[in-house]
């Protein structure tokens, strides 16, 4: 299944380009700084946009797989450049690239395909992702990157922090650490106006409380997780950094490729039993994987690059979220819910054979082939079974940067 975009996504150094282009026209409104290091010595920028002390900031590629934050983001500082009451009493500061190591090593900017897309495919372990770090890694072990996130929101103190991230395929929807009251219309009305399925029961968000359609917010410290194998909270997050000063952190998910299945609010006829068989491909999945692992290990003696480190955290995960997916009550019955399930219980696998796939094609092992095999057929049965379809590049931009707008200005309202 071949879906071409229009565009394609922007480097890392192309942002920072167009950033500081942005910011040799309107000198007097606009500043790019160097606010940190990545831990291989790449910087990370910040631009900022007004000069009022009540500050929203925007982070982009906090994962390395989810590009469409940094178009985003540049839209957003030329919408409120031009538009003046987005200024009103704000500022605006954009972290260009959380992640530009992780960057480095997601290598499709222009996916035309789920293959395409999974051939150059990059996510880091959780410990080495710079928002989720804290949630399993001590303080004086905090990679870099996050150090400079968290002294940026200690500087800013914003009354918001969007963080803009999303999905390869499935559905958008909006996580939030605080509920912001009258975000979920506006949403919602972006998306259908842009033909963008509302994920309505994502699993990243199982078992939270809904303030509409796809927007989700955070149970409290303390509440039950719906997958308690999973080692990282996000309560433990950089997400909540930002209530240190008041303010609550929106999560703006947006797929690539769109699938109608995950916004069906029906009941699902047998969730717990189509669940539990969800399980078992994932741990049959894995399997195959694993098998491909222990057979070429031997060869990979000294190698422990990011590409491997996060392969094998990936497979770690599985046995544990099968059994939480197995033994325990499914968090959503309806028909989204299953589906999302389907489509987390697709990716662990897949990602980490497509990133083992590109440590043994580089060292032209004889494993490489068995998985590229996996990683072709896994990515067309995905895109089969969700009738998955490309969503405009322009259109992704757009819904994540009017929900951002919409979250600014509801949660200014509420605070006020």
């Amino acid at each position: 299944m071949s879906l071409v975009p229009e565009q394609r996504y922007p480097t890392v150094s192309e942002l920072t380009s167009l950033a500081g282009a942005l910011t040799a026209l309107q000198p007097g409104l606009c500043a790019l700084r160097r606010v940190g290091r990545s831990r291989a010595g790449r910087p990370l920028h910040l631009l900022s946009v007004g000069r009022a002390r009540r500050a929203v900031l925007v982070v982009a590629g906090a994962h390395a797989n989810e590009p469409t934050g940094g178009p985003t983001l540049l839209a957003l500082a030329e919408r409120v450049l031009h538009e003046r009451g987005l200024r009103d009493g704000l500022s605006w500061h954009f972290l260009l690239c959380a992640d530009p190591d992780g960057a480095s090593l997601h290598r499709v900017p222009s996916p035309r395909s789920l293959l395409d897309y999974h051939s150059g495919f990059f996510r880091p372990a959780g410990p080495e992702q710079p928002e989720w770090s804290p949630a399993v890694l001590p303080p004086d072990r905090l990679p870099p990157e996050t150090r400079a996130l968290t002294r940026l929101i200690d500087e800013l103190r914003p009354y918001l922090q969007v963080t803009l991230h999303g999905t390869d395929l499935g559905g958008s929807w909006v996580q939030l650490t605080k509920d912001i009251p009258g975000l979920a219309e506006p949403f919602a009305k972006s998306a259908a106006q842009l033909h963008i399925p509302v994920e309505t029961g994502s699993s990243d968000a199982a078992g939270w409380p809904a303030s509409g359609p796809g927007v989700h917010v955070m149970p409290e410290p303390g509440a039950g997780a719906a997958y308690p194998s999973m080692p990282d909270d996000a309560r433990h997050s950089t997400w909540y950094h930002a209530h240190r000063y008041g303010g609550l952190t929106a999560v703006v998910e947006v797929p690539m490729w769109a699938s109608d299945m995950v916004d069906d609010p029906a009941p699902h006829p047998a969730p717990a039993a189509a669940i539990r068989r969800l399980a078992h491909r994932l741990l049959r999945d894995a399997w195959e994987v694993e098998r491909v692992l222990v057979e070429a290990l031997p060869r990979l003696e000294g190698v422990d690059g990011p590409l491997l480190r996060a392969a094998r955290w990936g497979l770690e995960l599985v046995p544990g979220l099968a059994a939480d997916l197995t033994h325990t009550p499914p968090a959503g019955t309806t028909m989204a819910y299953v589906g999302s399930v389907d489509a987390f219980a697709r990716r662990l696998p897949l990602r980490a054979a497509a990133m083992l796939w590109r440590v043994l094609r580089e060292r032209e092992d004889r494993a490489a082939p068995r998985l590229e095999h996996l990683v072709a057929a896994w990515s067309e049965s995905f895109a089969e079974r969700f009738r998955a379809r490309w969503v405009p590049v322009e259109h992704q931009v757009e819904h994540q940067s009017r929900t951002v707008v919409a979250a600014a200005l509801h949660a200014r309202e509420g605070a006020a």
